[in-house]
Formats: structure tokens, sequence, C-alpha cells
């Protein structure tokens, strides 16, 4: 079974508040295996356009991906990162071919 992985572009216009978001989407993230790959780091944009934050976050399957999205735990704390951010989101599936 492949992995898969959230990847998420945002820009955030209220950090305060982000950060009760960033703290209420612990319990789904535990829930459904998740594992921070990149969260905000350094970036440099090489090409295209980007948001000023991006963030990978990894899951042991494409259904736990699914399943923590539309879980009620991360769509509360979604309600909080709405009024204070854009963004783009994508849940992708791993590769695992040679």
């Amino acid at each position: 079974m492949s992995k898969a992985y959230w990847v998420a572009h945002v820009d955030v216009h209220d950090p305060e508040t982000y950060a009760r978001y960033r703290e209420a989407n612990a319990a789904a993230f535990a829930k459904y295996g998740a594992r921070f790959l990149i969260r905000g780091g350094a970036q440099e944009q090489m090409e295209g356009h980007c948001r000023a934050r991006t963030v990978v976050i990894e899951f042991p399957s494409l259904q736990a991906a699914r399943d923590c999205y539309h879980s009620p735990e991360y769509q509360a704390a979604k309600a909080i990162r709405d009024p204070v951010s854009e963004g783009d989101l994508i849940i992708v599936e791993g590769y695992e071919g040679g």
C-alpha cells in the first residue's frame, strides 16, 4: 500500500489565530497517523507561482489522508484556519516504483 501526502501552500494573514489552528489539528493528525515532512521551512521558488508557506504531511495510506481531511476533528481545526489564511491543498498518492 502506498503512502499518501497532503501538499499545502498557504498564505497566513493572522499568525496568532493560525497558531490555534496548528494546535487544533494535532488530534486529527495523531488519529490518522500523519507525520510532518515539511512544515513552513525556508523555501526558494524556482519556477511558477507559490505561496509563502509550504507544508507536506505524510499519511500511511491514501484512505487515511482522505479520512483525516473529512474527519470532524480536522474540519473543526479548518474552521479556525479558513478566515485567517488562503491556501491550496492537494492529496497525492506516493510512488512505490523503482
